[in-house]
């Protein structure tokens, strides 16, 4: 039901680009869509979020990190 909504809203929206005759304009709504499918690739899904959060859980467990004090002695090294 969602999928043909999205659909849809495509269709009325390329119909409404057509009448559009500002070369600003169409500049703009390029520069959105670009944006958008830019950050499209970079999401991640809720699952992979969460694998991720169980993963540095379980790092954490293990002792495998580094406190803020430690950290900042190595920094002094640097």
């Amino acid at each position: 039901m969602i999928q043909m909504n999205i659909q849809a809203e495509k269709k009325a929206l390329i119909k409404r680009l057509e009448q559009i005759n500002d070369r600003s304009l169409i500049e703009a709504l390029k520069h959105m869509v670009d944006f958008g499918l830019r950050e499209m690739e970079t999401r991640i899904s809720v699952e992979q979020y969460n694998r991720e959060l169980d993963e540095a859980e379980a790092e954490m467990d293990r002792g495998e990190y580094i406190s803020h004090e430690d950290l900042k002695a190595q920094m002094k090294k640097w």
